[in-house]
């Protein structure tokens, strides 16, 4: 076995330390060359520290991905990183491993800040941290607009090693002088090309004022504009290139089109979830209005189905997010506020209600099915409006949206393990538990707002109220049927991001 890092002893007594952990219940789905074709190297060939290794193992990782065999042996040696890997691929690891490597615990200051450009994203990078550090000890802290800023003052008066957040949280926090960054050698920007997009680029470029002038830089993303070369000529040392993206779609996710008429897309829809055999999906609309309207449909069609937009209460947007993780709810209706590195192995399918509009945007979304190698369905609902779009955005990435068959084989999304009789399979106690309070709690909120919603219009002499929840249940969802008794298919994986 090789010697894994200065606090780990090389003698024959303490070669068993594998023998006391707890990895989850092992994966044998399938998995394609996206993250299969790896040159051999090992985590413990790494030099990393042997509680680090025992996070990484007890999260369930077993061999690195071509993207961490990459990076991680070279952001070791705190050179700045320049990484392009496909989604799904395992670059949330790839940057998360060498920045918990260089933490000391005995210093109590922020030694890692890692970006990232939305919220959901931001709490999903704080648990893979908390996951791969848990046997070090490390403390991290996630902090997102959204929540109150009390809060984050009074967790930063305590130690925290690792800082995770948005743009603007971080820099409203940096600039009031409550989170020091004077000495943090770490700065990570995941979705790095979102983050210097016009609407990121002057935080960005007040947030690296405040850190070190010595510093490793790492930018990790699917897709990198014209704007990334100046931030790196501007920002980066002679930064080492990383370019997997020999081709931009994920191998494993199969591309179909169905060319429909505008109101025809909820029939189509209908007709997907019956021949379908969905673990769970996520519907993508272009506007905050369409989700909800879409949401409502879909729960009044008779099945279990939540939705997410950007308008939403920043907790409704977390208990949403939650419970689909978990596995409450078997589908997602949402706007592209969770295109971006939000990891649901579960997610089998992903359907574009609406069309994209842009390559980018595409290709982020389809990438939220077939993660980690694993296989993937994306099915395109195309007006004759978006014909024009579907052609450029095959041309720009390279691909080919087939037509829809008339049947779809279920080999090309579904794992041979899975036979169609074991889906759903029941699932633990724990989970029903988990479930079945969620439930609750989402009753309990839709018949408070009922009740609310019915005293405001009564006291204007209306006489009907139309209600509109905001926390992303659409009414009936609490209550159906299907919503009820729906467990999923989880196949052992744990809710990691890799």
């Amino acid at each position: 076995m090789s010697q894994t890092g200065p606090s780990t002893s090389a003698s024959p007594v303490n070669d068993n330390w594998k023998a006391g952990l707890r990895p989850p219940q092992k994966d044998y789905r399938p998995q394609t060359e996206d993250v299969t074709a790896t040159k051999g190297l090992e985590f413990e060939d790494m030099f990393l520290r042997r509680e680090l290794l025992m996070g990484i193992f007890e999260a369930g990782f077993e061999k690195p991905s071509p993207i961490q065999e990459e990076a991680i042996p070279i952001a070791l040696t705190k050179r700045d990183v320049l990484a392009r890997a496909k989604n799904g691929t395992g670059k949330t690891a790839a940057f998360i491993i060498p920045s918990l490597q260089q933490i000391d615990i005995n210093r109590n200051k922020i030694q890692a800040l890692l970006l990232v450009p939305t919220r959901e994203l931001a709490l999903q990078t704080s648990q893979v941290c908390k996951t791969l550090g848990k046997h070090m000890g490390v403390q991290v802290m996630v902090t997102t607009g959204g929540t109150t800023l009390k809060d984050d003052i009074l967790r930063l008066s305590e130690s925290v090693h690792v800082l995770v957040g948005t743009p603007g949280r971080i820099l409203d926090l940096a600039s009031k002088g409550v989170a020091d960054l004077s000495e943090c050698p770490v700065f990570v920007m995941d979705e790095a090309d979102k983050l210097l997009s016009p609407e990121f680029a002057p935080v960005m470029e007040q947030l690296l004022s405040y850190l070190p002038g010595e510093r490793q830089v790492m930018l990790f993303s699917a897709t990198f504009p014209m704007i990334v070369k100046d931030f790196k000529e501007k920002h980066m040392r002679s930064p080492h290139e990383i370019n997997l993206m020999d081709e931009l779609t994920l191998r494993g996710v199969t591309q179909y089109y169905a060319y429909v008429e505008e109101r025809q897309k909820v029939h189509c829809l209908n007709t997907l979830f019956s021949k379908l055999q969905i673990n769970q999906s996520i519907i993508f609309c272009n506007s905050t209005q369409r989700v909800e309207l879409l949401a409502k449909k879909v729960t009044e069609l008779g099945y279990s189905c939540f939705y997410s937009h950007a308008k939403m209460l920043q907790a409704h947007r977390n208990r949403v997010f939650h419970d689909f993780r978990n596995g409450v709810c078997r589908n997602l209706v949402c706007s592209d506020l969770l295109t971006r590195g939000i990891d649901i192995q579960a997610v089998n399918v992903v359907i574009n209600f609406d069309f994209p509009k842009n390559s980018e945007t595409y290709l982020h979304r389809i990438g939220r099915s077939g993660r980690y190698g694993h296989l993937g369905l994306a099915i395109n609902l195309v007006t004759y409006e978006d014909r024009f779009n579907l052609y450029r955005i095959e041309q720009e990435l390279g691909t080919e949206i087939q037509p829809i068959p008339q049947s779809i084989d279920k080999s090309l999304y579904v794992a041979p393990s899975m036979p169609e009789e074991t889906i759903p399979r029941p699932i633990s106690t724990s989970q029903q538990q988990q479930q079945q309070q969620a439930q609750q709690r989402a009753q309990v909120q839709v018949q408070a707002q009922i009740k609310n919603a019915q005293s405001v219009y009564a006291a204007n002499g209306s006489q009907q109220a139309q209600l509109r929840p905001p926390n992303g249940v659409p009414p009936n969802v609490a209550t159906h049927p299907q919503a009820r008794g729906s467990p999923l298919y989880r196949g052992g994986v744990p809710p990691v991001a890799r």
